[in-house]
């Protein structure tokens, strides 16, 4: 096997940027960790669509596969780690990962490969047919035994990670997401242009305002947060940031509930954080997640918060629910008795920006980069 190079560190990232989604926003945080930290970055993308390959570090060597499906871009993945022989190799979505691990048996090369999964697979797959979770589950089990290492954003994924795998705890990295940049307190601060928000916060308002933000998909279980918003016993008003193929059946849903006039989902913004900072209160109404960014985010501004106990990241953040309501997944009621009680008594926002600290930008790279290039043993997980 080839041996990887002994001069500045080189570090590649495999990855797939399908939309306008949390990972995508990651992995550019993570990029510029890297960059920031003085190593050698190549950005090997499987698929490139969505605001956020506009913002990829210009410093980064990006290489556009264009892949019409993963596995077609295996023979190009070999033939780049023959090439350059990168120190490590980060594959940051499981399909990423099968590609990657599988690059590095045929390429005969020493590149340290480190999947990371960001979400509870079981729990993504726990309404999915047995054939569904069968072929999900039998790449982990065939292939993540031979990581170097795997990074786990909670420690209930490692949990279920390990037990689907039956991987070693001790091969598992427990890191937080870059999730916390030097600048979301600035741009948290910037003017929302919406007739709801005014000018940030303080603005005078007649009723309080909540905001939601993700992909309009069925992860997030917006319909429940419609619902549970049509329960709540105030007038509020509603905002739901993103986009994604469950638009229109939300705008109908919307429709139903009669509540056109109330609730608004304008699309995708590229700075969430000054309506998180500006809204009373924000919801995480998925289904299941790893470790969700826009939670973390709405956090790191001091705007209360109420989610549901979904596997598995909002229970840890929410440190079992003592910096907010965790709610059953798929509970309207509950989630609107939820909301009520915070909008009546929000918490201190200090807390919840403390709560957060370990997931800024400089602290989550770092670790990354002591996993990936072996300079740390992977901690067991856990939180």
């Amino acid at each position: 096997m080839g041996e990887p190079s002994t001069a500045r560190p080189r570090v590649a990232v495999l990855i797939a940027y399908t939309g306008d989604g949390g990972v995508e926003k990651m992995v550019n945080n993570l990029l510029r960790g890297f960059v920031d930290a003085g190593v050698t970055v190549d950005l090997l993308l499987l698929k490139a669509r969505g605001g956020h390959v506009a913002g990829i570090p210009p410093e980064v060597n990006t290489h556009y596969l264009n892949a019409r499906t993963s596995l077609l871009a295996l023979p190009a993945v070999v033939r780049y780690l023959r090439r350059v022989r990168p120190d490590a190799l980060l594959a940051a979505k499981d399909r990423a990962a099968r590609v990657a691990l599988r690059a590095r048996r045929w390429a005969g090369v020493a590149t340290r490969v480190v999947p990371r999964m960001g979400m509870h697979l079981s729990g993504s797959l726990a309404d999915k047919s047995a054939l569904r979770r069968w072929s999900r589950f039998r790449p982990v089990r065939r292939l993540y035994p031979e990581a170097d290492a795997i990074v786990a954003v909670a420690g209930p994924v490692v949990d279920d990670l390990a037990a689907i795998g039956g991987i070693p705890r001790e091969r598992f990295a427990v890191i937080a997401n870059p999730t916390v940049t030097p600048e979301l307190a600035a741009r948290s601060r910037e003017p929302v242009d919406h007739p709801w928000m005014g000018s940030g916060l303080g603005t005078e308002r007649d009723r309080p305002v909540i905001v939601a933000v993700g992909r309009l998909k069925g992860q997030k279980d917006f319909p429940t947060l419609l619902r549970a918003f049509a329960a709540l016993k105030r007038p509020a008003r509603l905002i739901i940031l993103g986009e994604g193929p469950d638009r229109e059946a939300l705008e109908r849903l919307r429709g139903e509930l009669g509540l056109t006039d109330s609730v608004d989902l304008p699309g995708f913004t590229d700075n969430p954080y000054a309506w998180m900072r500006a809204a009373d209160l924000f919801v995480l109404s998925s289904r299941y997640e790893g470790s969700p960014n826009v939670l973390v985010e709405a956090m790191a501004v001091g705007t209360p918060v109420v989610a549901t106990d979904c596997p598995s990241g909002p229970r840890v953040l929410l440190r079992g629910g003592e910096l907010g309501p965790l709610v059953p997944v798929g509970d309207s009621d509950a989630l609107a008795a939820a909301m009520d009680r915070v909008l009546a008594a929000p918490p201190d926002g200090e807390a919840l920006k403390a709560a957060v600290a370990d997931h800024t930008v400089a602290e989550s790279s770092r670790r990354y980069l002591d996993t990936l290039l072996g300079r740390d043993a992977p901690p067991a997980g856990g939180c």
